[in-house]
């Protein structure tokens, strides 16, 4: 999986849990910000976050 698939995948999965980018960033304890860069492929979460997310 390349990173922008990656970013399909956890929209996909948070759209199924019927969450918002800001729900699950709270959640998290990150940025919705960081949420929307995962989505569009512009960045990947941290490793420790995988296990969470």
């Amino acid at each position: 999986m390349n990173q922008t698939e990656i970013g399909k995948f956890i929209a996909k999965c948070r759209k199924e849990q019927k969450l918002t980018q800001a729900q699950l960033a709270e959640k998290l304890n990150i940025t919705d910000r960081a949420i929307s860069k995962w989505e569009t492929g512009k960045s990947m979460p941290d490793s420790s976050i995988m296990l969470e997310l």
